[in-house]
């Protein structure tokens, strides 16, 4: 499960460098830079193919774009690259064991890790916003799931393409 912890650190903006060093960087380092964001192979070909790009929006557009392309094997690969990430060392046991057993449930159900993009949210309201999703999910059949989980997906790549071009690596 991806659950990116939101933090209330300022943003750093993207810069025109940042941007051009990754229009510029050799083809295999750019696709890895893509890879940490979104793990599928063909969508980071792609996105490498494509450049240069004017400016973040045009890159994020082209991100998008390519997300909504992926095929069902695209959408395998990137799921099976997502896994749960540590909480917060403050948070309770129950909240451990309430998020591992809803997790348990929804990979069961849909045999692939539960992916949510919490971009924005306050770092103190994602564990309930996380195990809500997981409930609500649950839920869907396996191919509306399939498009939300997709939807998530394209989220997060925006969102991790995006630190990782202002350097924050989120």
């Amino acid at each position: 499960m991806a659950i990116p912890v939101p933090t209330q650190t300022r943003v750093t903006p993207v810069t025109a460098s940042s941007l051009e060093r990754f229009n510029t960087a050799p083809a295999d380092e750019a696709v890895q830079t893509l890879l940490a964001c979104l793990n599928c192979r063909h969508w980071a070909h792609r996105l490498t193919a494509h450049r240069p790009y004017p400016d973040l929006p045009a890159l994020l557009a082209a991100a998008d774009e390519a997300a909504y392309d992926l095929s069902l094997d695209d959408l395998t690969e990137a799921l099976a690259a997502e896994a749960l990430p540590a909480l917060p060392q403050d948070t309770y046991a129950a909240a451990h064991t309430a998020l591992s057993a809803a997790t348990a449930a929804y990979e069961s159900r849909f045999g692939h890790a539960f992916v949510i993009c919490l971009d924005g949210l306050p770092a103190d309201e994602a564990l309930d916003h996380v195990l809500e999703g997981i409930r609500s999910r649950l839920a869907n059949d396996p191919e509306e799931e399939r498009g939300v989980a997709a939807e998530e997906l394209r989220r997060l790549a925006r969102a991790r393409l995006t630190g990782a071009l202002q350097g924050t690596g989120r």
